[in-house]
């Protein structure tokens, strides 16, 4: 199990690496550009091309959209107690709270742990968490005018045009699909590389603190998203997926969006960089209760 696991998470540790030794060589690195590009060309495209040609059942679809919010809005109220705790911000620490990552690291891990029949739940709860993330994590980054800032994200249409397709079962033409699918390759490898050059100026404190919120957010996740599944009658096999990828490690668009707001950024990467590493020792026993 561990194998598979460290196959999964290589790339990350890979790519932020690299970022990593990128700077501290001297090297220099365009973060504000790389942001941007990020946001407005690659995490559209890599949405429609993750979720185009997805399979979906309809009545599972909303159900399981409902428990993830239901997840995502109770972790955003547990948020204030959590920074009373760990005394830090509550701004800087919503949306680590409330957006793990579902996509390039809970998808290839529901499908290692529940093959294809559990594939589509773990679809959907990303999908969830996509929307909030780039609607609600817009609003709350963008410096200006909220409004006028979700509508100048390309990735909320790309969501919105992803969920039609999904629901009717669409798929895109084929030669608009394989350029989604050219320009989304770039994305995720940006990202993580993005992440590294943050890593960078990391001090050893904030690494303590990674770890420490990683401990309190990682068993109140699941603890949520198990009597959320309960609450709403959920098959057994979509609650331990919701479980699963509601305790996955914060999501490396949250150091972006960080980054895009200048909130803590640095901080924000010590978050996401300690609960990757820590996935490799909580995800089995996760996946030993779960499985």
């Amino acid at each position: 199990m561990l194998a598979e696991l460290f196959a999964v998470m290589a790339p990350v540790l890979a790519g932020a690496g690299l970022g990593f030794t990128w700077v501290r060589l001297g090297h220099p690195y365009p973060v504000d550009f790389v942001t941007r590009l990020v946001f407005n060309i690659g995490t559209p495209a890599l949405v429609l091309a993750s979720l185009s040609g997805a399979e979906i059942d309809a009545s599972g679809f909303g159900r399981t959209m409902l428990a993830t919010a239901l997840v995502m809005v109770s972790m955003a109220a547990a948020t204030f107690a959590v920074a009373k705790l760990l005394r830090h911000d509550w701004r800087v620490l919503l949306a680590p709270m409330m957006y793990p990552n579902t996509g390039n690291m809970g998808l290839p891990v529901v499908l290692y742990a529940f093959g294809s029949a559990g594939f589509a739940y773990g679809i959907t709860v990303m999908v969830t968490v996509s929307l909030f993330q780039f609607t609600l994590g817009t609003v709350l980054a963008s410096r200006g005018n909220p409004l006028k800032a979700l509508a100048k994200t390309p990735t909320v249409y790309a969501i919105v045009i992803a969920m039609a397709l999904l629901l009717t079962d669409t798929s895109l033409p084929l030669w608009l699909a394989n350029s989604v699918d050219l320009m989304s390759g770039f994305t995720v490898p940006l990202m993580l590389i993005t992440l590294g050059v943050s890593l960078a100026s990391i001090q050893v404190k904030s690494l303590r603190s990674g770890v420490g919120f990683s401990l309190v957010r990682i068993p109140l996740a699941a603890a949520v998203a198990w009597l959320i599944g309960q609450a709403l009658g959920l098959l057994p096999m979509a609650q331990s997926i919701l479980v699963l990828q509601m305790s996955m490690p914060v999501a490396v668009f949250n150091y972006l969006f960080a980054q895009k707001s200048g909130r803590e950024p640095a901080y924000v990467a010590s978050l996401v960089f300690c609960s990757t590493l820590l996935a490799l020792i909580y995800l089995p026993i996760l996946l030993a209760l779960l499985v």
